[in-house]
């Protein structure tokens, strides 16, 4: 079989979400849908985190949540409630049983353990070709990211990068009531760079060293970061559970130009990861809904995605710390510092209205991002 009604490239977050809200919906029941990636992801390889006001979708799986965050720096730091959401806690190797679970009650989705090489338009479909075959379809959903973003000056790039220890203490040292959102105590050495706290038990954390800058780093720098931050704050009696290693592009490079009338990009490679903080999952949860309404509407794959105001904050906020980067700690700073974290929240999610975006950003120095404006602008 080399035709199906929908191909999946990629079984990450986005490709498989898309699966799963396929497989329960009697929309796509008569559809043959296949997913493709070189491997079947099954095991812990990434952590996602969210917040949400109420019960949600993916509480059946949660590792924990918590009712408070921390928000370190020299500047301000504090222990802050941000009822009425929870911050939540994925692991993946929860996330991909579940997907696999539902699907495996689906006979008309398949999986396909092959790399692929290359996605073609073609006049009135579309092409898949694996290393071994050659697959049509009226319907790719592509999450495979490729460098061409990287290709072009208009827009900047910077780039989420982190290592993560999952420790575990022999005594509890852990308060497990609240999750450190950003420790901007480390040494910032000219970039934006923060400690990244989970504690999921008093005993069990995961410590992530984690930067938005261009450049990345030596893996032992990581490494040594973490273990000095650990130091300091007198956790010396430990064992390394786990190690989490990632990068996440920062840009608001337009992904969705290159959608076309029988391709649509999806995850990362759709743009659907949030510019400004490298936030990925909750985007992605709102997006496949969207996608999947849109898919039985018929509409045009090439219109998927629309700019909304917020790509635009995002991106003068990515002009500030590409030109310099040693300012995140200070605009951060200011705006946990001003603005309750419920409205950050909010905004961070991009359901604010005007005036409470106003309320936001406001809040942060507006010489920064006065001058970006205007460069924009000019």
């Amino acid at each position: 079989m080399n035709y199906y009604d929908y191909i999946i490239v990629g079984g990450g977050a986005s490709g498989l979400m898309m699966a799963y809200r396929m497989s329960k919906d009697a929309f796509f029941d008569d559809k043959s849908i296949l997913i493709i990636d070189k491997e079947k992801k099954q095991f812990n390889d990434r952590t996602w985190c969210y917040w949400e006001e109420q019960d949600g979708e993916w509480d059946d799986i949660l590792s924990t949540s918590w009712n408070h965050i921390v928000f370190r720096s020299d500047i301000y730091s504090e222990v802050e409630s941000i009822a009425p959401y929870q911050y939540k806690m994925i692991r993946s190797k929860d996330f991909y049983q579940k997907i696999w679970n539902q699907i495996a009650s689906k006979t008309n989705i398949y999986f396909l353990e092959e790399s692929v090489i290359n996605i073609n338009q073609l006049s009135s479909e579309a092409e898949v070709i694996t290393e071994h075959q050659i697959l049509k379809t009226p319907t790719v959903l592509n999450s495979i990211l490729t460098d061409e973003y990287k290709n072009q000056s208009k827009y900047p790039i910077l780039r989420q990068h982190f290592l993560g220890f999952f420790i575990k203490t022999e005594e509890d040292v852990f308060d497990d009531s609240a999750a450190t959102f950003m420790d901007f105590t480390v040494a910032q050495n000219g970039n934006t760079r923060f400690m990244y706290i989970l504690p999921y038990s008093k005993n069990e954390a995961l410590f992530e060293y984690t930067l938005f800058s261009k450049d990345l780093l030596a893996y032992n720098t990581y490494k040594t970061e973490i273990e000095n931050y650990l130091e300091s704050k007198n956790i010396t009696n430990y064992k390394i559970i786990e190690k989490e290693q990632g990068l996440i592009p920062m840009t608001c490079y337009k992904f969705w130009s290159k959608n076309s009338k029988n391709i649509v990009h999806i995850g990362t490679a759709g743009g659907w990861s949030k510019a400004s903080t490298g936030f990925t999952f909750k985007n992605i949860n709102k997006k496949t809904i969207h996608l999947i309404n849109y898919l039985k509407e018929g509409k045009p794959l090439s219109k998927f995605h629309k700019i909304n105001k917020f790509w635009f904050y995002d991106l003068l906020l990515l002009d500030i710390l590409n030109e310099k980067n040693h300012l995140g700690s200070f605009l951060f700073s200011n705006l946990f510092k001003r603005s309750s974290p419920k409205k950050i929240l909010k905004f961070l999610d991009e359901e604010t209205s005007i005036i409470e975006d106003l309320q936001v950003i406001l809040k942060m120095p507006p010489k920064h991002f006065i001058i970006a404006l205007f460069k924009r602008i000019l």
